[in-house]
């Protein structure tokens, strides 16, 4: 299923529901007031949006979503892998490893994860 692109600004606002879900949408205004800084006004903007997205739904002044988190993760993450880095995973590792040294426990953690992908 293909789900369609959301903004910085609305992931941010989806965490909170994904975080939080099912919320009460006053509830939900507060919590991106405290969090976001944002407005009654802007959250409702945001989630109408998300709601005709397809991401999140507002029944009876409930929220919850309709996808999850690790699904919109994984899109944007092979968009990006396709857009920079021409589908090549190895070439992401490389750019994102350049400068950064990882922990006994990090590179534990990869090799572990690239030996089940490989099975």
């Amino acid at each position: 299923m293909e789900i369609q692109k959301i903004a910085d600004g609305e992931y941010r606002f989806a965490q909170l529901v994904w975080e939080q879900e099912p919320i009460n949408s006053t509830a939900l205004v507060k919590l991106s007031q405290e969090r976001l800084g944002w407005k009654k006004a802007t959250t409702y903007t945001v989630l109408r949006k998300l709601c005709e997205k397809g991401i999140l739904k507002n029944e009876n002044a409930t929220v919850t979503s309709l996808v999850k988190q690790e699904e919109v993760r994984k899109q944007e993450s092979e968009a990006l892998l396709q857009k920079s880095f021409g589908n090549s995973l190895p070439a992401f590792v490389a750019a994102f490893l350049k400068d950064k040294k990882l922990t006994e426990a990090e590179a534990e953690e990869l090799k572990e994860m690239i030996e089940a992908a490989s099975r």
